[in-house]
């Protein structure tokens, strides 16, 4: 037994802000934005919406796509790091508004990352033969939870959320997929107050109820993970970077995807990337990218196409796929 993808979608939210909105900012550093990330805009919530809210719209669109009934659904896997609450899981209220009435409904966190950790633990509940079609989603709502003065951070996030739907094949539409993480580095991209580390209750620095992140030390990280992994699935393929027609990576910096392409050999223009319009959508990207390249054209039935993804925990995962 083997999974392949049905359909994908994605939900961008309506509001846009663009470069020149962030009047908070000093006027001479809007410029540095799109020079240092790429970023020219990205979208934001509107207050009366939420991450199921998200999460609900990319899973309908791509429900519809695929033409089955959403109670054919097996099981619903949400990955957020901005869930509606600490509790109940953010995917069941999803799992009742959709009408997947006989899925399995769970919520997972491995950041940026998060998607691809949903894709890895789907093609496996399907390879197994437990489960016959999986949706995966991905689905944020950073504006929330970034300090709308730190130029360090709040130009280069976005919210929207990103789906597709797994379901068993004969043959692999997904030949592979692999994730891991590297504990050591989870002080790097935080939210310190929230947890039971730091209840909000004993929260002293009003600061702390926001995402920080040391940026350098990420970069790093990102292009030398993100082409390590990259290369080592293709190689468990038998495939090399020639043969894979897109590149969609975790969809953070221009530059990091840029490096990432120098480093495993293909031109830049190989790697897909709308963060210019979006920012980073976090667990999302990868999804709302892909969806976005199918509906483009930039992809067809049969092409490989690898992707790759890496955030805080420090997380990282990477899936050879055939559409």
């Amino acid at each position: 037994m083997f999974a392949k993808i049905l359909s994908t979608g994605c939900y961008l939210p309506a509001r846009v802000v663009a470069n020149e909105d962030l009047t908070q900012f000093p006027r001479p550093s809007i410029p540095l934005i799109a020079a240092k990330t790429g970023v020219e805009a990205r979208r934001h919530a509107e207050e009366s919406e939420t991450t199921s809210d998200l999460a609900l719209h990319a899973a309908k669109a791509c429900v519809e796509k695929s033409g089955i009934d959403a109670a054919e659904i097996d099981g619903i896997i949400l990955s957020t790091s901005t869930p509606d609450r600490l509790q109940p899981p953010t995917a069941t209220r999803v799992q009742h508004l959709l009408g997947a009435t006989r899925a399995f409904a769970l919520d997972i966190n491995a950041v940026c990352s998060g998607g691809i950790y949903g894709l890895h633990l789907a093609d496996s509940l399907i390879r197994s033969g437990r489960h016959q079609k999986i949706l995966v989603i991905g689905a944020e709502i950073y504006s929330r939870f970034l300090n709308p003065r730190d130029f360090s951070t709040y130009p280069y996030f976005g919210d929207g959320a990103g789906a597709l739907l797994l379901g068993a094949a004969d043959e692999p539409g997904v030949l592979y997929t692999d994730a891991g993480a590297d504990g050591a580095g989870s002080e790097l991209i935080r939210v310190p107050a929230g947890g039971t580390r730091l209840p909000w209750a004993s929260m002293q620095n009003p600061d702390d109820r926001f995402f920080k992140m040391s940026g350098r030390a990420v970069y790093e990280f990102a292009v030398t993970k993100g082409s390590e992994i990259t290369l080592a699935a293709l190689e468990k393929c038998s495939l090399k970077p020639a043969e894979i027609r897109r590149f969609i990576s975790h969809q953070a910096n221009i530059n990091i995807v840029n490096e990432l392409a120098a480093r495993i050999g293909v031109p830049e223009d190989a790697f897909f990337a709308n963060l210019q319009k979006y920012g980073n959508t976090a667990s999302a990207s990868v999804f709302i990218a892909l969806d976005e390249l199918i509906a483009s054209g930039g992809i067809a039935r049969g092409d490989l196409a690898a992707l790759v993804a890496f955030g805080g925990g420090l997380a990282w995962g990477t899936s050879i796929i055939r559409y």
